[in-house]
């Protein structure tokens, strides 16, 4: 895609996200269907309504490109050149309390060689009214205003957030973790959005995100946003299909985060884990 064809898929990424953020705001305080629910997880009705929204917005602009999404995949996701990677509320069980922190999750990613690399990356909060944008090679924004990451330069004055998957082994493998950055940094956040954690490095409210196994569709986006705004994100795939784990900061930190991050991880059982001591 040329530099005015990602500008319309951007756009287009945009209409579709509010169209999705106003029935989520529509429905905030009103009782919700519940599709599914398990111990550390719940799909409601309005995820799948969310999503054929958005599927519909942005095939009106682009009806060759398939959607891949939590909701429900297009098979043709595997073998195309580009693909939609839609979350279409980010914070299910947040929303379905409602706990107004919850978001839309929209990326572009395009075929380069064997893999994908996200290009366009659109995180709505509707609740907050903001908006954040990237585009590969572009400056990240902010409800249009340019947006880096924090400076802050050590753990003990971060504020890092974590993210605890709905898998027991994801959790045996975070709270090792948690135990280890509590002592370390100025304060450890659990929202229950990724998403939107990422959004929250990207313009610098956080400082690092670190989360052992988390979909494609709640990060891709928000990955990208990072590093548009400066940071880095490093992204492992693990076992399970669209399945990775995530590290995420300002740059600054980094070093001192890993380090901290491998010595929680040490203490699991579990190995194989996607940071090397």
């Amino acid at each position: 895609m040329n530099s005015s064809q990602l500008n319309a898929a951007q756009s287009a990424a945009v209409a579709a996200a509010r169209a999705a953020g106003d029935l989520m705001r529509l429905h905030l305080r009103r009782t919700k269907k519940v599709n599914e629910s398990c111990h550390h997880d719940i799909k409601l009705d309005l995820d799948v309504r969310c999503q054929r929204l958005i599927t519909r917005r942005l095939a009106a602009d682009f009806p060759e490109i398939p959607v891949l999404g939590e909701e429900g995949i297009d098979e043709r996701v595997r073998e195309t050149g580009a693909r939609w990677v839609v979350d279409p509320i980010d914070g299910t069980v947040n929303y379905a309390h409602g706990i107004p922190h919850a978001c839309v999750s929209i990326a572009l990613q395009l075929r380069e060689g064997p893999d994908f690399q996200t290009k366009v990356g659109v995180v709505l909060d509707p609740f907050m009214n903001d908006l954040w944008t990237a585009i590969a090679g572009r400056r990240a924004r902010l409800n249009g205003r340019p947006i880096h990451v924090s400076r802050r330069k050590g753990l003990a004055e971060s504020i890092v957030t974590l993210g605890f998957a709905k898998s027991t082994d994801s959790l045996n493998l975070m709270l090792p973790v948690f135990n280890e950055l509590v002592h370390r940094v100025r304060k450890i956040r659990l929202m229950g959005a990724a998403a939107l954690a990422l959004t929250y490095v990207a313009d610098g409210r956080f400082d690092g995100y670190v989360e052992g196994g988390i979909r494609l569709w709640d990060i891709a986006a928000g990955a990208l946003i990072v590093e548009c705004a400066g940071g880095i994100c490093e992204i492992q795939p693990t076992s399970g299909e669209f399945q990775y784990s995530l590290l995420c900061n300002n740059g600054l930190i980094d070093h001192e985060l890993r380090n901290a991050v491998r010595a929680g991880l040490k203490r699991t059982r579990i190995r194989g884990h996607w940071l090397k001591a």
